[in-house]
């Protein structure tokens, strides 16, 4: 799995894989058909052989990036009111979204727990007085889709698609629920940073955190990979879609080294006024709840406008011996 494939023709360092594991190309079955109806058809899918960070990306990690780089964040920028036709200009301020979790009950529908937060930032993950002492190692948040690809092309490497991504999770388990088998919590084990209780007023911690963790703090999958499931959720390069346009595509096959949907497919239809594209998310994070969005599971996905920061998003990269 460690070996070493012929990436030369790439023109990068072998430097550049430290901190990734290789995974062997192969053939599995994407998707399910047996949870939230965005992750339809499961389908054979073909994914030639890549590198992957063995974590999401650290606070340390983005730190050295912003210095190296002087690299400025979408949340560090007012949004522009072209883009958001009749926001409040009040609120055209730099921000971004922080949970905040009620003190009651409240329906699941609404969205209460989220708090637009103005100097929410990498930096400031609660808000302004917010600092990251004690999280170097935790995954860096408050990051759009822009600030992973610039970080991503940094250092010389990729976002994944969702079709990698999702290999990747499944750790060499052949649709299995989980990342590490069919049993949620098995003997009462937490296997990666998610919601115990009733989301969102009510957090047991049986995992012991109530927001992001350190990185490696749960088991690795089948693959040496930590996070890959929980914590927060992943960027993929993929735009969104309901359902899988590949195994609809291509129903005689397995696709191979599939791709999402076509930008202009991607917009919201709830916000046709707003024009922002959307990306692929997954793994889940660590507001995934038993009673509130069971997409702890590597077939999950979830669409995230690429404008868009907040305190349960982060990413990782991938490298490729191949081009598409």
């Amino acid at each position: 799995m460690e070996k070493r494939p012929n990436i030369d023709d790439l023109g990068h360092a072998a430097p550049s894989t430290q901190g990734m594991i290789y995974i062997e190309g192969g053939t599995y079955w994407m998707g399910s058909d047996k949870h939230y109806p965005e992750e339809a058809p499961a389908h054979p899918v073909a994914v030639d052989g890549f590198w992957i960070d063995v974590t999401p990306v650290t606070n340390r990690d983005f730190a050295a990036f912003v210095e190296a780089t002087g690299h400025v964040t979408t949340a560090e920028i007012a949004p522009d009111p072209a883009d958001y036709p009749g926001a409040l200009p009040e609120l055209l301020r730099p921000a971004s979204l922080v949970f905040s979790p009620p003190g009651h009950p409240v329906p699941l529908n609404s969205m209460a727990w989220w708090d637009y937060r103005f100097d929410a930032d990498w930096r400031h993950p609660l808000g302004p007085d917010s600092s990251l002492d004690g999280l170097e190692d935790h995954p860096v948040i408050h990051v759009s889709y822009d600030d992973a690809q610039a970080y991503a092309e940094w250092a010389g490497k990729s976002l994944p698609t969702e079709a990698e991504w999702e290999y990747a999770a499944r750790g060499g388990l052949d649709r299995a629920d989980y990342g590490w088998g069919d049993d949620y919590m098995p003997d009462g084990k937490p296997m990666a940073n998610t919601w115990q209780g009733a989301f969102p007023n009510e957090n047991l911690l049986t995992d012991g955190y109530a927001r992001t963790s350190p990185v490696r703090e749960f088991p690795a999958n089948g693959y040496g990979l930590f996070d890959m499931i929980g914590n927060v959720w992943e960027w993929t390069s993929d735009y969104f879609a309901d359902g899988h346009e590949a195994a609809t595509n291509r129903p005689c096959c397995a696709p191979r080294n599939p791709r999402g949907a076509a930008r202009e497919r991607s917009y919201d239809p709830a916000q046709p006024e707003i024009r922002i594209p959307r990306k692929v998310l997954k793994g889940g994070s660590h507001l995934c709840a038993p009673n509130y969005c069971q997409r702890y599971r590597p077939a999950a996905r979830h669409a995230q406008p690429i404008d868009t920061s907040t305190s349960h998003v982060g990413f990782r990269c991938v490298r490729r011996n191949f081009t598409n």
